[in-house]
């Protein structure tokens, strides 16, 4: 059988025709750093590569590879790019068609462009992520039917494995910066147990003290009160309708999951409530008892908001440290603009330590794996101890057990007082426990 790729020495890997590849791990185990070995970006002593990847005229892995890299899912965020861009309509060059699609969307065209090359080798970072079912199992069987009918290799790289696709031919463990021997897929065991959450990260939370609302002139709703309503809102750009004649209503201490296709319009709402975009004057909507567009300042808004999304992933590109991107959080900015007092990096680390990466505080968020750079952002979300909690997507690109401790998390911090989660997902088990509402958007 032809070997299309095979590297020779302490590193031995031969994939072969008519192989369709996994190589699964859990975040920061070294899935990329194999994958530029496979792309020869990265050499290493005595492992020679050589590729053969014909009947395809050209000898070069650059005409004959394509990597969809994680980061791709958002799009190329260039030097201009940032966080409200998407939702600012009249500032987006109409040669990225990119700009105003939701992740999803992304995903499915990143696929599609790498697709009409025909390359005779397919590298796919985490494929699944922000597409809906059925987008996920249009995806599924598209890459099954170019399996069975192109000469092409497909290689998945995955952070959670519950069920490979069946296309899948054989996996590639790694762990610890190590490749495991390649295993036909029949003969692969992903993890499906995975070790309780310390009971001092729920301790930590639980004792963490309550805000004082006595002074606060801008919030102060108690359990029950509404803190979210919207009017019969519209939104649309150019001629296509977003959200139509929408009305909800959210109430403090309320837990809600907020669903739909890929392109029905959750992250553009969440937009609106995060005063980040510009449409939010035109609607007829309340936040925080306060009736939007009527004198308050949307960092009088944000401060009572913690939140990630996929926008927030794709334009969060500053070289700074994993503390200074949690320190960003207090003060509602992307990139670290004011210098933290000591107080301010002590609960910056308070939160880093929760969700286990206290020990990536000086390094360079730029140079962590996609995987530490999303739970670096899930504490720049809590470090204010928000009062409404948006989560948008917010285990994208995670491994199992790092989605399990966000949900613990989660669960915890809801439970205490003066506490709100909005939550978006595509996979009905990432959802935690407290979530008891749900909102389905339709797209139109």
């Amino acid at each position: 059988m032809q070997s299309i790729i095979k590297i020779s020495g302490p590193l031995d890997i031969d994939l072969q025709d008519g192989q369709q590849i996994a190589i699964v791990g859990d975040n920061a185990a070294g899935k990329t750093d194999l994958v530029n070995i496979i792309l020869g970006r990265k050499r290493l002593p005595g492992n020679p590569i050589r590729y053969d990847f014909s009947p395809s005229p050209s000898p070069m892995a650059s005409d004959n590879i394509r990597y969809i890299a994680f980061q791709d899912a958002y799009g190329a965020a260039g030097s201009n790019y940032y966080h409200q861009q998407r939702w600012n309509s009249t500032e987006i060059d109409e040669d990225d068609p990119t700009a105003t699609m939701s992740s999803g969307e992304l995903r499915k065209f990143q696929i599609s462009r790498a697709l009409s090359s025909k390359p005779r080798v397919l590298i796919l970072d985490n494929p699944y992520i922000g597409l809906d079912a059925s987008s996920r199992d249009y995806l599924t069987a598209l890459l099954g039917e170019l399996c069975a009918t192109e000469r092409i290799m497909i290689i998945l790289v995955m952070s959670r494995v519950d069920v490979l696709p069946p296309f899948i031919t054989h996996v590639i463990p790694v762990k610890d910066m190590v490749p495991g021997r390649m295993l036909p897929a029949a003969e692969f065991r992903p993890e499906t147990e995975f070790p309780a959450v310390s009971a001092a990260v729920a301790d930590a939370i639980l004792s963490l003290p309550h805000k004082d609302y006595s002074s606060n002139g801008f919030y102060h709703a108690q359990k029950g009160d509404v803190i979210l309503k919207f009017n019969d809102i519209s939104i649309r750009y150019d001629s296509r309708i977003i959200l139509k004649d929408l009305s909800w209503t959210v109430r403090e201490g309320e837990c809600w999951a907020l669903t739909g296709q890929n392109g029905a319009g959750k992250s553009t709402l969440l937009s609106l409530v995060c005063a980040d975009n510009p449409q939010a004057y035109a609607c007829d909507f309340e936040i925080f008892g306060h009736k939007r567009g009527t004198g308050e300042s949307i960092w009088d808004i944000k401060r009572h908001i913690g939140y990630v999304s996929p926008e927030m992933c794709r334009s969060y590109q500053k070289n700074i440290t994993a503390l200074e991107v949690v320190a960003s959080g207090l003060f509602d900015t992307v990139g670290l603009y004011m210098h933290p007092d000591e107080d301010q990096f002590r609960i910056s680390l308070y939160w880093m330590r929760i969700f286990g990466i206290e020990d990536l505080a000086q390094r360079s968020f730029l140079r962590l794996s996609s995987g530490e750079q999303r739970l670096c952002l899930l504490a720049r979300a809590f470090v204010k101890d928000p009062e409404l909690l948006i989560l948008d997507e917010p285990m994208h690109g995670l491994d199992l057990n790092k989605c399990h401790i966000i949900q613990t998390i989660i669960n915890t911090f809801v439970q205490r007082p003066h506490k709100t989660l909005i939550m978006v997902s595509h996979y009905q088990s990432e959802l935690p426990n407290c979530i008891s509402r749900h909102l389905v958007l339709m797209r139109h």
